[in-house]
Formats: C-alpha cells, structure tokens, sequence
C-alpha cells in the first residue's frame, strides 16, 4: 500500500479525533465551571435561517481576502495551502462536510458554550464575549494577523449565538460549520489547480 494514503488517512483522522476530543474538553470543563455546554442548543427555523444567512459574510471576507496581495495575507494563504492543501486534496466533498461539522460542533461547544457564559457569569457579557475571543484567537495564532482575524470572526460567532433575542448555540454552529466546509473546498481547489498546474509545466 502506498505510504502516503497511509499518511493523508492518518490527518483526515487525527484531525476528526483531535476536533471531536475537544467536545470532552468542553464537557470536563463544564462540569468544574458547572456550566452545561448543550444548555443553549436547540433546534428552531430562525436559528437555520440565521446560521445559513450568517456564513455568507464570512465567506465574503474569506475570497475577498483572497484577492489582497498583502505580505501578511499572502503568508497566511500560502501557510494554509501548504499545511491543510496535502492533507485535504485527496478527500470527497463529503468527507470534507463531516471535519467542518465535527469542528463547528466541538469549537463552539467549547468557546462559546463554556467559556463565554462562564466569563459572562463572572465579569459581565462584554467581557465574556471579547475575553472568550480573545483565547480563540490565541489558539488559532498560526500568525498574528490570523489570531487577530480569528479572534474577530469568534466574535462575531458570539454575537450570532444571542441574535433574534433568544441564546442558541445553533446558529454558530452553522455559521462556523458551514465556512469551514467552504473555505475546506476552496483550499482543496486551489491545491488540487496547483498541482495540475505543476503536472503541465
């Protein structure tokens, strides 16, 4: 069997199991915060509407960031191309939809679910809303600017969870979701046009 299967298999796997630990990350940290991260989820038309509506904006500034020739933007398309694109590119659309729901679910069960509301409860909700972020995008620091951009968009996933006036962990977990699996194809796109592209010259 040709290793590299082996190898592209093995990060399509590491990267479901490492997403879907961190469900029992928010679990564990739940309980000592004795906080419920499944509380606030709850099935409703508006939350759907919100959270298909709500990823359009994302996946906007995703191509839009595309198009700037920044350093800095340039740095962070070429880093993703290069560490997601030889991981991605082998794998069907629909393998692609379960990583972006399975760290849609687990990334916002946890930051939103947890740790918001457990800042909330203690220094009030604006506070929550950007301290919570704050550690998003640290933990998505592949550069400043990412981190920077990442903690914006986890702000703004915040913010969705309590649009239309009632708190739904839902409609993040769409939006978040459901620009992951977009921006997953593109970048497999994109890898897959490179390496066709290679195969010409």
């Amino acid at each position: 069997m040709d290793k590299s299967l082996l190898k592209f298999d093995d990060f399509f796997k590491s990267a479901c199991y490492f997403e879907a630990a961190l469900i029992l990350v928010a679990i564990a940290l739940g309980w000592v915060a004795d906080i419920n991260p499944f509380a606030n989820i709850f099935f409703s038309e508006s939350a759907l509407a919100y959270g298909m509506l709500g990823t359009i904006p994302l996946f906007l500034m995703f191509l839009g960031l595309e198009q700037i020739q920044g350093k800095s933007v340039v740095n962070i398309r070429k880093l993703l191309l290069n560490t997601l694109g030889p991981g991605l590119h082998r794998y069907h659309w629909t393998d692609l939809f379960i990583l972006a729901a399975i760290a849609g679910v687990s990334e916002e069960l946890l930051f939103r679910g947890v740790i918001q509301p457990w800042i909330e409860r203690s220094w009030g909700i604006a506070a929550g809303l950007i301290v919570s972020n704050i550690v998003f995008g640290m933990v998505h620091a592949v550069t400043p600017l990412y981190a920077l951009l990442a903690a914006l968009v986890g702000i703004y996933l915040g913010l969705s969870m309590d649009y239309g006036g009632d708190r739904n962990l839902l409609t993040p977990i769409i939006i978040h979701s459901c620009y992951d699996f977009l921006a997953f194809v593109a970048l497999m796109r994109v890898y897959r046009a490179s390496l066709t592209g290679a195969a010409k010259d």
